[in-house]
């Protein structure tokens, strides 16, 4: 699949913004762009890149691999497994983990489950998932196709396009609409910054959420 890489100015912009802000901005495009059911297994760590996509599929009478991938995956990617929500094999470990945190890679994103928590845990490697189970992948799904449209948490990516994650979870923001988003949640964040200072002196929630268009922030563009 052709694609091109977005401007690494915009991806380190979305660093700075949560993705309650950047959900509430694509909202505002009529957009759903939070992934359903993916959350961090390591707690406060950021996740911000460019998607590099895996879709993977049962084995069959010939058994492909399961992650040499990670050799075409350059720094500052997000890696984004589609394992189509499987939760009894994994796609992701220790090595896999080891090598991504030596590479530079930004993160790791799996409509399914990991495994190796303890690795994980110790490296601070920004990982999401739907959950975690033991079991490997091995000999039971391979890698179908790489850099090719998947689905993470019933949520479209295409490689390229914006991934951030953090503790409230994962958003995807679609490359070709990056600065759009980008503007709408600098403009969210700024309105909803100024709520709370408002607030802090002495304005009423209901005031200061007036004075900033708080309920008409997210509303979706005509």
């Amino acid at each position: 699949m052709e694609f091109k890489r977005p401007d690494p100015e915009i991806v380190k912009k979305f660093e700075s913004l949560s993705t309650p802000t950047i959900s509430d901005a694509l909202d505002k495009s009529g957009i759903a762009g939070g992934c359903n059911d993916i959350m961090p297994i390591v707690s406060g760590v950021k996740m911000t890149g460019t998607a590099y996509t895996v879709r993977y599929v049962p084995t069959g009478a010939v058994k492909g691999t399961v992650g040499d991938y990670i050799d075409d995956v350059l720094p500052g990617d997000v890696v984004v497994l589609d394992n189509r929500g499987r939760r009894d094999c994994t796609v992701w470990g220790d090595i896999l983990t080891v090598t991504a945190k030596m590479k530079g890679i930004a993160g790791t994103v799996i409509d399914g489950v990991c495994r190796d928590i303890p690795t994980i845990l110790e490296e601070k490697y920004p990982i999401f998932s739907s959950g975690r189970f033991m079991m490997t992948g091995k000999d039971r799904v391979m890698v179908e196709a790489t850099q090719v449209i998947v689905s993470i948490g019933r949520v479209q990516v295409k490689p390229g396009d914006i991934l951030i994650g953090d503790d409230s979870g994962v958003v995807v923001v679609p490359q070709e609409m990056a600065h759009q988003i980008l503007e709408a949640a600098e403009k969210i964040e700024q309105a909803e910054n100024g709520i709370v200072e408002a607030v802090k002196g002495g304005l009423s929630i209901k005031e200061a959420r007036k004075k900033y268009g708080y309920h008409k922030l997210q509303a979706k563009n005509s």
